[in-house]
């Protein structure tokens, strides 16, 4: 999985990399085929912005999260891409493939 941190009126600190690294391997735990991620963080006034966007096999995956400390944003954005991850795993898997084999062995 190849993370591409970029930031809006933010440096990005080795920590915040770190950081938002960390949160992201999570991601690859339950979905294999992530391959690439592309994460903004930005500022504006007082609202700390983190959107991401992460390219599965198959589909695209989008979430934004706004907060008053950017490292909260980066745990919120990271659950949020994190349901979005199982929901798409569990759209794609064929559920029907046992229920047929049980049929096929009662007729």
């Amino acid at each position: 999985m190849q993370i591409n941190l970029t930031g809006h009126h933010v440096d990005i600190t080795d920590s915040l990399r770190n950081y938002v690294s960390e949160k992201f391997e999570r991601l690859e735990r339950h979905f294999d085929h992530v391959t690439d991620v592309h994460v903004i963080l930005s500022v504006e006034k007082l609202r700390q912005k983190a959107e991401a966007t992460v390219h599965l096999s198959g589909s695209t995956l989008f979430a934004v999260d706004t907060e008053e400390d950017m490292y909260v944003a980066i745990d919120g954005l990271a659950d949020k891409l994190d349901r979005q991850i199982k929901k798409h795993k569990e759209k794609i898997t064929d559920h029907h493939r046992a229920e047929g084999a049980i049929k096929k062995q009662i007729i």
